[in-house]
Parts: structure tokens; C-alpha cells; sequence
């Protein structure tokens, strides 16, 4: 089993260089939520929070900080609400971090004060359909994670038909975006792309994106997967008719999904647990990558 060949230009942040295709990036998720889905939101615990983050120092690439719920049927928070969460952690994480820190917000708002603080990419799950982040992202020269999604948190669920070719459709959804972002100034090597797994998507639409991830390829630019502690992995571990609760119990089946993903030609997986996660990825990436 190898990875899918493809030479993708490398980007520089934050004064590091990332060299796609030499190995799969680990992105530690931070989260300053009250109502996270995996049962890890730290909203309004500072200590739980900076501790969290010392953790993941030692062995992930990213940390990525999220101060708004995008679940299923998430409460929209207002930028000021947002802000208040993810202003203090970030500053504070910033100063005694080496790692990229990205923001996972929607709001240009939100996404201006977290880059004037010290953060390095945006991670947008509408994928960039404001034109103000887009102008945003444009001006300021950073990265940012373009991911697939249609609707709302409250509405996501019902917009899960993509016709006969599921893929396809998403590939062709990715193109458009990219062409368009490029006129919007953003370039194309700024970007990297996330086809937002539980996001509009069923348990069985997520696994044959995970099953075909590799066709993505063909867009030209890194690929992200976001799969850790979702809904479907649950049910997929407890049996037909069963769902594990979230949280570490769905650990396990995160494991074999990101080793999957990995395989797949995945270029960085975001995941709650780096400490377990990071020896499964090492592991994915040497097998994967072997004689290469």
C-alpha cells in the first residue's frame, strides 16, 4: 500500500516550510467550547486549556483552536462571544509555542483579531464563502483550510444529496471554489483543502470519501482529514444499531480511520488525542510511504 504520487509545492509558515508528500502532519484540536461533540470543550477553564496545549507541544505540527461549535445542530455565538473564549487562550499559547496555530472560525472578524494575535492559518469550515475572509486571507498572505460543507449546523443534515457520483461532486465543488478564490486574490498555493467529513455528509458518505480520498489528488493541493471521535466512527465501533458516547472511547476506531487516511494521501489528519494518535500516524506514514 503506497500513497498516491503527486508533487505539490511546498508552503512556508510562520518561518517553517512544509514539504507535502514527505510525511502526514498532526493537528492537535484545541477547543474552547462549551458544547463540543467530543465531550473535550474547555470553554471558561484557562489551566485545562494551556495544559492541553502543553501536551500536544511534543508532538504535533498544528494546534488548532475553535471557539464556536459547527456540530449538528450547534447554537451560533456571536464574533464577540468567540473572541472573548479564543482571545486569551491563543495569546497565551502563542507566546510559549513553536508549533502553527490555526484558527477554526467562520467569522472574518474572529479571523483578523486571532492573525493580529499570533495566529498563522484560518480554518473555515464554509470555505471561505465570505468574501470579506477571502479578502482577508488574500491581504494578510496566509493559509487557510478551504473545507467542504453546504448549509448550516441546524440545517447540514438535510443537504445530503450529491446525486449519482458523491466524489465527483465534491471534486468539481472544490474547483469552482479554487478558481474562484484565485480571483479573489488568494493563491492557490495558500491553500489547502478538507472535504469535510460529517459536514452535509451520512456515516456511509463519509467512509466512501475516505474510501475514493486518494481522487482528491488530482485538485493539486494538501489534503486535510478531519474524521477524529465523529459520529460515525461510534457507530462503527459499537455494532449495528449501537453508538459508542464521544470522547476516548471512539479513540480506537480514530486510530484506524486516520491510518486509512494516511494510506489515502492524507497531508495533515486533525485529531482530539495527539498523544495516542501521534504513533499511529508514525506508523501509517512508514508503511504508506515505504520504498518512496
Amino acid at each position: 500500500m503506497s500513497q498516491p504520487s503527486m508533487e505539490i509545492e511546498a508552503m512556508h509558515l510562520g518561518g517553517q516550510r512544509l514539504e507535502w508528500g514527505r510525511r502526514t502532519y498532526l493537528m492537535g484540536i484545541v477547543n474552547l467550547t462549551p458544547d463540543s461533540f467530543s465531550g473535550d470543550g474547555r470553554a471558561g477553564d484557562f489551566e485545562q486549556v494551556m495544559a492541553q496545549a502543553r501536551s500536544f507541544e511534543a508532538e504535533a505540527d498544528f494546534l488548532d483552536l475553535g471557539a464556536e461549535s459547527t456540530r449538528p445542530n450547534a447554537t451560533p455565538v456571536a464574533a464577540e462571544t468567540e473572541l472573548t473564549r479564543l482571545l486569551p487562550a491563543l495569546k497565551a499559547i502563542r507566546q510559549g509555542s513553536r508549533r502553527l496555530i490555526s484558527v477554526d472560525t467562520m467569522k472574518a472578524e474572529v479571523a483578523k483579531a486571532a492573525l493580529d494575535a499570533g495566529a498563522h492559518l484560518v480554518n473555515d469550515v464554509t470555505g471561505l464563502a465570505d468574501p470579506a475572509m477571502a479578502a482577508l486571507v488574500a491581504e494578510r498572505g496566509v493559509g487557510a483550510i478551504v473545507m467542504h460543507s453546504r448549509g448550516t449546523p441546524q440545517t447540514m443534515m438535510n443537504l445530503t444529496d450529491y446525486g449519482a457520483d458523491l466524489v465527483g461532486t465534491l471534486i468539481e465543488w472544490f474547483e469552482e471554489r479554487l478558481e474562484r478564490l484565485t480571483r479573489q486574490g488568494v493563491r492557490r498555493e495558500q491553500i489547502i483543502l478538507d472535504p469535510g467529513l460529517g459536514f452535509a455528509k451520512t456515516a456511509p458518505q463519509n467512509l466512501e470519501i475516505l474510501h475514493r480520498l486518494a481522487e482528491f489528488r488530482r485538485l493539486g493541493r494538501p489534503l486535510l482529514v478531519g474524521l477524529s471521535r465523529k459520529g460515525f466512527i461510534g457507530q462503527l465501533v459499537a455494532g449495528p444499531d449501537q453508538t459508542l458516547p464521544p470522547g476516548q472511547q471512539r479513540d480506537f476506531g480514530t486510530a484506524a480511520g486516520v491510518a486509512l487516511a494516511v494510506a489515502g494521501g492524507a497531508d495533515i489528519v486533525r485529531v482530539h488525542n495527539v498523544a495516542a494518535l501521534a504513533g499511529a500516524v508514525r506508523v501509517a506514514d512508514a508503511i504508506a510511504r515505504f520504498g518512496a
